[in-house]
């Protein structure tokens, strides 16, 4: 198990909101966290490793750079699922992969440049995976929530 203490508690409230637009940003926000860049980097590593942080970048708006987004939903039996979410998590399109307790057991977002490239993409999932029940739910209305999560 592991345990947050409180400098990493601060990193990770501090790194979701206000990510620095700069050559440095890790310096930045060590200087606002009364941290060295060095000790601010090692830390976020290791946060990666324990996978405390999953990822750490911009999030843009697909529709406005005339991108297509799509929410899937895929009925994954037990035996597939390592092949199954390595094989999604292999495209570039896909930002989220998540696992649910529920019929519909793997979720993830996919997103390209238009809809065919995600009609095609899935239809290769099903090909390599021999999944073949994977609900295609694009978005119809985009809504931009903020998602911080204060620790």
């Amino acid at each position: 198990m592991t345990v947050i203490d409180e400098k990493n508690r601060k990193i990770l409230n501090n790194i979701q909101i206000d990510f620095p637009i700069h050559s440095r940003p890790y310096k930045i926000i060590a200087q606002r966290l009364g941290l060295s860049e060095d000790e601010l980097i090692i830390r976020i590593i290791q946060m990666k490793e324990q996978m405390l942080i999953r990822r750490i970048g911009g999030n843009f708006s697909p529709d406005r750079l005339g991108y297509h987004s799509t929410l899937c939903a895929a009925k994954v039996p037990e035996g597939k699922i390592k092949l199954f979410t390595k094989t999604v998590n292999a495209y570039s399109g896909v930002t989220h992969n998540y696992k649910r307790d529920h019929e519909f057991n793997i979720w993830f977002t996919f997103i390209a440049s238009s809809v065919e490239i995600i009609k095609t993409n899935l239809k290769q999932i099903i090909k390599v995976t021999g999944v073949d029940t994977i609900l295609n739910l694009p978005a119809t209305r985009v809504f931009k929530i903020s998602a911080n999560f204060k620790l």
